[in-house]
C-alpha cells in the first residue's frame, strides 16, 4: 500500500508550548524502560540538515518520492546523481553528543529500545545497539527486479568508475543523503544497473509516498507496548510514520516526552515538550542522572 506524501503541516493555535525544564525527560530516564523515536533534527549537530527546523531542506527542496523514482529513468538518473554526490557528506559526518547520550542511557539499562526515522547510520556510529531503522539506511542498496541487497560503498565505487571526473559544487546537502543540483550539473550522469540481474537499483530506504514495510511496523508497535515511556528526540512527527507510534503510546497511557525545539505533531499527545538544542539539552540529562557521555573523537 502506497501513502500520499506528508510534507508539512501547520501547527493548531492550542498546542501546549515547549518548556526549558528538562526534569520530566530526567524522571523517566530514571525510572527506566524508555523506548526512544529519533528524527532528523538529532543528526542536525553533525552536519546534516533536518527537514522541517529553521532553514530545513524542504524550504528549498522536495524529495524524491517512490512512485517518480520508479516510473522515470530521468528521475532515477536525477536521484542517483544527486545522492551520489550527497553521499560524501555522510559519511564523513560523525556522531554529536544527542546521539552519544542515547548510546550511553542505553549501556546503562536506561531504555527498552530506539527506533529511527534517520537513515544516516549515527545512532550505532555513536555506540547504540539493537537501533531499529524505521525508514531504512543509506548504507544499503536493493534491486527492485530481483530483491539483491548490496552495499552502498559498492555501488558509490561502480558509479565512480561509470561517471569519472563528476564532482560538481552542490547546493546544499538534505537529510535523505540528497545534494541540491540542477538539471545542468546533473547532465548525463550514468547510471548502473544491479550486478546480478541488471534491474533498476533504489537505496534501502523508504521514499516519501512509499510504506513502511509491515512486519518493521509491528516490530516497533511491539517495543512500545513493552516500554514505560516514549521519548521522541528531534522529530516534528508529521509523517505518520513515526506519529503513529505517539499515538499509540498514548492511547496505552504511557508517558509521551519530546525534545524538539520547534512544535510537533505529537504535542497534543505529550506531557511535556522541551524546546531545548538536542545536544546540550541530553547532555544536561546525562549529567543529572551521573551517566558518562563519550568524548566525541
Amino acid at each position: 500500500m502506497r501513502m500520499r506524501p506528508t510534507l508539512s503541516w501547520t501547527p493548531a493555535e492550542d498546542l501546549p508550548p515547549g518548556t526549558t525544564d528538562p526534569g520530566p525527560v530526567i524522571d523517566a530516564l530514571g525510572a527506566g524502560g524508555v523506548l526512544v523515536l529519533s528524527g532528523a533534527g538529532l543528526s542536525t549537530e553533525s552536519g546534516i540538515p533536518d527537514y522541517r527546523g529553521e532553514g530545513g531542506s524542504l524550504s528549498r527542496h522536495t524529495p524524491m518520492t517512490y512512485q517518480d523514482f520508479t516510473a522515470s529513468a530521468s528521475a532515477r538518473r536525477r536521484y542517483w546523481a544527486r545522492s551520489h554526490l550527497g553521499r560524501r557528506t555522510f559519511v564523513r559526518a560523525r556522531p554529536n553528543a544527542g546521539h552519544r547520550s542515547v548510546a550511553a542511557f542505553g549501556r546503562h539499562g536506561l531504555l527498552s529500545g530506539v527506533i529511527t526515522q534517520n537513515v544516516d547510520g549515527l545512532h550505532q556510529a555513536g555506540g547504540s545497539e539493537g537501533v531499529v531503522e524505521l525508514h531504512g539506511s543509506l548504507d544499503r542498496v536493493v534491486c527492485l527486479s530481483c530483491g539483491a541487497f548490496s552495499a552502498r560503498r559498492d555501488l558509490a565505487r561502480r558509479l565512480e568508475e561509470a561517471n569519472p571526473g563528476f564532482d560538481p559544487v552542490a547546493g546544499g546537502i538534505n537529510p535523505d543523503g540528497d545534494a541540491d543540483l540542477t538539471d545542468e550539473q546533473v547532465g548525463d550522469f550514468r547510471v548502473v544497473p544491479c550486478a546480478v540481474c541488471g534491474g533498476v537499483l533504489k537505496p534501502d530506504v523508504v521514499f516519501f509516498g512509499e510504506a513502511v514495510p509491515p512486519r518493521r511496523v509491528e516490530h516497533c508497535r511491539e517495543l512500545v507496548r513493552e516500554a514505560t515511556s516514549l521519548l521522541v528526540l528531534g522529530s516534528s512527527l508529521t509523517v505518520m510514520s513515526g506519529l503513529r507510534f505517539v499515538r499509540q503510546a498514548a492511547r496505552a497511557g504511557k508517558p509521551v516526552l519530546i525534545v524538539n525545539r520547534d512544535p510537533t505533531r505529537g504535542d497534543r499527545y505529550a506531557v511535556t515538550r522541551i524546546a531545548l538544542p538536542l545536544g546540550a539539552a541530553l547532555t544536561t540529562v546525562a549529567g543529572r542522572l551521573d551517566v558518562p557521555v563519550e568524548d566525541g573523537v
